[in-house]
Formats: C-alpha cells, sequence, structure tokens
C-alpha cells in the first residue's frame, strides 16, 4: 500500500504570526496581495489586523469581501474577475470555511480558466496548474482549510453542495494566529470546534486512515476532548489549542478522506443553509453510532480521550466501549447546546428523500468505514427529526 501526504510548504504558528506575512512574500518574490475575506470581518476589524501588517511593511493589496456562508459559485466568479482586474500576483485567504473555500475556488480558476464554470471542478478535478499563491489565515479553529485539498462549493441552481479535491489548492503558506481566533462567539466556537471533531473521528475511522494520520487524528481528538468547552466558555489558553487542533487535523483528513457525517452535513447545508459544523454536531454521534462495528478497536481511544479511563480495560468488551464513546460525543454535543435534531434547523419530512439523494453522492460519503445505502442514510435523518 502506497499513501500520499501533501502538506503546505510552510506554516507559522503563535500569536503575532500574520505579522510574518510580508517578509515570507518577499521572499517568494511576491508584490501585491488580493485578499479574500468577508463583510462581518471586514465589519469588526479582523480584516485590519492583517492589512495594518501590510501597510506598516508597504505592501499593496485589494479586499474582496463579497463571500456568502456556504459559497456560491457566482461569489467565485466574482472573486476571479475581481481578481484578474487587480493586477495582483498572490491571495490571502483570511477567515473561516467559506472565504478560505472561495479563496481556493478563485485560485484555481485563475490558474484553470477551463473550470470557469465551477460547477466542473466536483470531485477530482484534473487542473493542470497550481492554484495562484494562496497565504491562509483562519479566523475559526474549525475547518482546518489553510492547510487542505479541498474545498466546498454550493450549486445554488440546485440547492447542494459539493466537494472539490485538488492537490493544487493548498495554500503555499498557512499563518495560524490565535491571535485572530480568540474573537469568535461563543456559537463560532462551539460549531467549528464540532466541525474539528467531526474531522478528526471521520479520518481516524475512515479505511484510508494508516499510521502517520492516526498520530494525527488522535492527538486533535485528545486536544479537543481537553479544550473544546473551556474554549466555548472563554478560556483564552484553550482557545489557544482548539486553533492549532484544527489545523493537526486538517493534515490528516485533508490526505485520507472523510466520512458519511461530512456527506450529511454538505446536504443539510446545500438545501437549508445550515452551519456546517452545527450540521456536524448534530450528526456526529448517531453516525458513530451507525458505524460502530466497523471500526475495530479505535472507539477505545476516543472514549479515552472523552474521559473513559476504563476504556482499555481487557475485561471491557469493544462492543460497551464503543457504545460508551458515541454516548460521551452524545453528551459534549448537548453540553455544548448544539442541537441535536434536524427540524431544529429547518429541515421537514419532506426534505429527507432530497437530502439522502444529495449525501449518498457526496464524495466524503465514500470515505465512510460503513457503505451506507440510500435506506440507510434516509433511516439516519428520519430518526433525527
Amino acid at each position: 500500500m502506497v499513501y500520499r501526504m501533501i502538506f503546505n510548504q510552510e506554516a507559522y504558528f503563535g500569536r503575532g504570526a500574520i505579522k510574518e506575512i510580508p517578509n515570507v512574500a518577499k521572499t517568494h518574490g511576491f508584490h501585491k496581495a488580493f485578499i479574500v475575506t468577508d463583510p462581518v470581518l471586514l465589519k469588526t476589524g479582523t480584516v485590519k489586523k492583517v492589512t495594518d501588517v501590510l501597510d506598516a511593511a508597504g505592501m499593496p493589496y485589494e479586499i474582496f469581501d463579497n463571500v456568502k456562508p456556504n459559497p456560491p459559485v457566482e461569489c467565485i466568479q466574482d472573486g476571479v474577475a475581481k481578481f484578474k482586474s487587480a493586477g495582483a500576483d498572490f491571495l490571502i485567504g483570511l477567515g473561516g470555511g467559506s472565504p478560505q473555500d472561495t479563496c481556493k475556488g478563485i485560485g484555481i480558476i485563475a490558474a484553470n480558466p477551463e473550470f470557469a464554470d465551477v460547477l466542473s471542478l466536483e470531485g477530482t478535478a484534473a487542473t493542470k496548474n497550481p492554484s495562484v499563491p494562496i497565504f491562509g489565515v483562519p479566523t475559526t479553529a474549525g475547518t482546518a482549510s489553510e492547510t487542505t485539498i479541498n474545498y466546498v462549493v454550493t450549486d445554488t441552481a440546485k440547492k447542494r453542495k459539493f466537494v472539490a479535491v485538488d492537490p493544487h489548492d493548498i495554500p503555499l503558506v498557512a499563518f495560524v494566529d490565535p491571535d485572530m481566533t480568540d474573537s469568535m462567539p461563543r456559537s463560532l466556537k462551539v460549531a467549528t470546534g464540532l466541525d474539528a471533531l467531526t474531522h478528526a473521528i471521520e479520518g481516524f475511522v475512515t479505511p484510508g486512515a494508516w499510521e502517520l494520520s492516526d498520530c494525527l487524528s488522535l492527538q486533535t481528538i485528545r486536544m479537543i476532548a481537553d479544550n473544546l468547552a473551556k474554549s466555548a466558555d472563554g478560556d483564552v489558553e484553550a482557545g489557544e489549542k482548539m486553533a492549532y487542533a484544527s489545523y493537526i487535523t486538517g493534515m490528516a483528513y485533508s490526505n485520507v478522506g472523510l466520512g458519511l457525517v461530512h456527506g450529511m452535513a454538505h446536504a443539510l447545508g446545500g438545501l437549508l443553509g445550515v452551519a456546517h459544523g452545527v450540521a456536524n454536531g448534530i450528526l456526529l454521534a448517531p453516525v458513530m453510532e451507525y458505524n460502530k462495528d466497523y471500526t475495530g478497536e479505535k472507539y477505545r481511544a476516543i472514549a479515552h480521550a472523552f474521559g473513559d479511563q476504563d476504556s482499555y480495560n481487557p475485561d471491557r468488551s469493544i462492543e460497551e466501549v464503543r457504545e460508551e464513546a458515541v454516548q460521551r460525543i452524545h453528551k459534549l454535543t448537548v453540553d455544548l447546546g448544539n442541537p441535536t435534531t434536524i427540524s431544529e434547523v429547518g429541515a421537514k419530512e419532506s426534505d429527507i428523500d432530497g437530502l439522502t439523494e444529495n449525501a449518498f453522492v457526496d464524495v466524503c460519503t465514500g470515505g465512510n468505514p460503513r457503505k451506507p445505502t440510500k435506506e440507510d442514510i434516509h433511516a439516519i435523518y428520519e430518526s433525527l427529526m
């Protein structure tokens, strides 16, 4: 078996990491930045933290803030047009998953204009050229888009989200600066933290996982178990750990794949606009329950990370420990206040057939340890009404 792992060329971690952006840009011979972000980050002053650094270094830039949650095709196309007229030679993806994913789409299409429809990028598109160089600057601790080869786009005409998987889109450099994530409201810390946890657990149990990815995924699970709740309640040090945990698990799942939680969450986001991390939080424990007999001994490690100190006791059956792991993840979701049903986020019985169809064909679903049928997916959605 041959395993492929793709990582950023460089990455900087720690408070003040964004101050390295101008120096790194100059090292690469870049002259002007095109910053892809969203209106909220512009309004709250988060973008100014980066532009102040660029201003101090005398580096020109333009800001593109036409980014919407669950980024639609049209936003990416608008960004491509604006980038072409800006005279910039590198991109800065500044924000959570939506700005980062929009930035990747812009960078890929600018370098591969034959994919200008965006829709043809679904799955593993045969792009020929690397993206316009991207610097990834996350402002949330969840998506890890700054270190992945994936991005998600919404096909607004069909009300569905799709995943593009392309080694050409990985940011050249990542800057993981906890000063950029501290100001997240509690609800966003919860949602993005549950997203990171879902990445870690799905990346841990997917059939593509192996020893190196397991090291990264399991360490992330431990870090999130120790820090997510504290971070949500305002603990700054825990928030810093969550920023690093998000990146660490991104290194794993980007290379080995995800699973049914993401497939079903993408369907909810595409049809109903549900925030991705919220959808993952609803689905994580139920899909873990569905998968549990197909995960070997790995739920012992998950249960142990979440406080079951007896999970490796040889007198305890794996069936008992697997159920314990599921229940501990469910309890975390409840304790954090995330919804636990899809009706809470607007789903109706009449939506389930369409959700099922979209989840079944989602590229992430193929990485699930248990191969689901449409009937299985329908039943899980139905149980969550």
